[in-house]
């Protein structure tokens, strides 16, 4: 099996979906779990909506590969949508 079909592979499958996801969570973890501890970084509700978004988006991306309809990817890009206003209401000057 050459290099090319195991790639090619991997993302026909989704998996590289679940590595990304996976380390989200990791970062998640540890920027909240260094916040926590430190009272420096960045804070949970300035990081956490956009990670959210982002993961959102994601997993809608990984349903969709797996050929779970059209539902649930909906809603997982509606609460995106949700999430994105959350972080741009916090990030707003005026």
């Amino acid at each position: 099996m050459s290099a090319m079909s195991i790639m090619t592979d991997f993302f026909v499958s989704g998996h590289f979906v679940d590595l990304v996801l996976v380390f989200l969570v990791v970062e998640a973890i540890v920027v909240v779990g260094y916040w926590r501890r430190t009272q420096r970084g960045i804070r949970p509700a300035h990081f956490l909506p956009g990670l959210c978004s982002g993961a959102l988006m994601l997993l809608a991306l990984r349903v969709t590969l797996a050929g779970g309809g059209w539902i649930v990817p909906t809603i997982c890009l509606g609460a995106a949508g949700l999430a994105h206003l959350i972080d741009v209401s916090r990030r707003w000057q005026s």
